[in-house]
């Protein structure tokens, strides 16, 4: 069984009186996390009830919010209780279904799963606000794919392991590039097995999130724009372009791709700017929730040969590590392109001081950088930038810029160092401004004092 990192966080969260909301793509393990929650409560001596939209069995406790309130009444009795409810998205309007459930205070705790349709990302988390928390299961990491293949002996000191064993942690992490981080496919020990099981994984994508939503638009036009995606990884994608060799209108393609956002299967990136004038303050970039499944679209699953290909794979493994790590603070991330084409891969937005990223696939030596790199250096003045490469742990000072060249194998750290200097400093942020207000409310209320 693979582990996953969020498990923690879904745990800690069990004793939350909100809503513990579970989404992801499709066969990325939420049904098989829910089960180990519900082996750890039982073990507890917790009392427990898992429902699924799956089972035929279960739809009639499921078809109204008293028949499900009878249904719990009945497992519990008096007792506080956890409700777990599989494969929401499938419940019309399951928003108002959760919230009603929600707002009658009942003395359970609900866990709540769906895979990557629209329903779950906008009408069921708009009917809940204020009411849940939401956690996304992704496709592996390669932290996690990492510790799996090493039987989980080294969880505690992996970065000791990579050092010591570094050609064949690299061996395990060109099968990563080559085949992404669906748990189905990592498991799977042939790459005609990898290459079926995520096959089933892109049809079931396009037959039961998709095709719902295209009213009338053919899957194909769809599936035709993923592949143009897929080979414009990283890049500044041209609306016009894309609708001209897709032979699609613009406003289409606004649609298919807000569609990829929406279910777990492209992200869009958005460029940083201070000077809309010579920067690129439009266009996004796309990358993919798995780059298992942008190979698979490229008939590369499993193949990668070119050495731009794979550094195009790279950078978008580097992307979604810095876009799921950084979610819990408020670090928004972007690109950096200028008209006069220079480009940073990676933005980290921290308002006046950025950071600015660099990706390059390769062992270096010595510390290199690009000279669109030195460029925003010269332009924004940050106190640090990145270059994430393969080996090389070293830094330089350019001006008044702190330049780290981060082994891939430890950003994972290096982010979670950022995170928590993060939380530090908005804990400071929070007290000074408790301060300033009791300062107030005594300058206005003295006798409060």
């Amino acid at each position: 069984m693979i582990k996953r990192l969020i498990t923690h966080q879904i745990r800690d969260h069990l004793s939350k009186k909100e809503i513990t909301l579970i989404g992801g793509p499709r066969q990325v393990g939420k049904t098989t996390l829910m089960n180990i929650l519900i082996d750890d409560l039982k073990s507890a001596g917790e009392p427990v009830l898992f429902l699924s939209f799956d089972y035929e069995s279960d739809l009639p406790f499921l078809r109204s919010q008293d028949a499900l309130i009878s249904r719990i009444n009945l497992e519990f009795g008096q007792r506080k209780g956890f409700v777990f409810i599989d494969e929401i998205q499938r419940k019309e309007n399951a928003g108002v279904f959760l919230k009603g459930l929600y707002d009658m205070q009942l003395p359970c705790k609900f866990i709540i799963s769906g895979s990557g349709s629209i329903e779950l990302k906008e009408k069921i988390s708009e009917s809940l606000a204020g009411r849940k928390r939401i956690f996304e299961v992704l496709p592996l990491s390669f932290h996690e794919f990492l510790d799996y293949r090493t039987d989980y002996k080294y969880s505690d000191r992996l970065p000791a392991y990579i050092n010591l064993h570094f050609p064949f942690v690299m061996t395990l992490f060109n099968e990563y590039l080559n085949f992404g981080g669906y748990p189905r496919v990592v498991t799977e020990s042939s790459a005609r097995e990898k290459l079926q099981v995520i096959n089933e994984i892109f049809q079931s994508y396009i037959d039961r999130d998709i095709r719902l939503f295209l009213q009338g638009d053919r899957p194909e036009s769809y599936a035709r724009l993923i592949k143009l995606l897929a080979a414009q990884t990283g890049q500044i994608l041209n609306l016009n372009n894309l609708a001209n060799i897709a032979q699609l209108s613009v406003p289409t393609i606004r649609k298919y791709l807000w569609y990829a956002e929406k279910t777990y299967f492209v992200r869009l990136l958005t460029p940083y700017f201070n000077n809309a004038i010579k920067e690129i303050t439009k266009s996004p970039v796309a990358y993919f929730y798995d780059h298992g499944m942008r190979n698979l679209v490229l008939s590369s699953f499993g193949n990668l040969q070119r050495p731009q290909d794979q550094g195009f794979v790279f950078q978008n493994i580097v992307g979604n590590l810095l876009l799921h790590e950084l979610r819990v603070s408020q670090y928004p991330v972007h690109f950096w392109r200028t008209t006069d084409k220079a480009e940073v891969d990676f933005v980290i937005d921290r308002g006046k001081d950025p950071i600015g990223i660099e990706v390059k696939l390769s062992a270096l030596k010595k510390p290199m950088m690009t000279r669109s790199l030195r460029n925003f250096i010269d332009k924004y003045q940050p106190t640090e930038a990145w270059v994430v490469n393969l080996a090389l742990d070293d830094e330089i000072t350019i001006g008044k810029t702190r330049v780290r060249f981060v082994p891939f194998f430890n950003l994972h750290e290096i982010l979670k160092e950022l995170i928590s200097s993060f939380e530090a400093n908005y804990q400071v942020q929070e007290r000074k401004f408790a301060y300033k207000f009791l300062r107030k409310k005594q300058k206005f209320f003295p006798e409060n004092r």
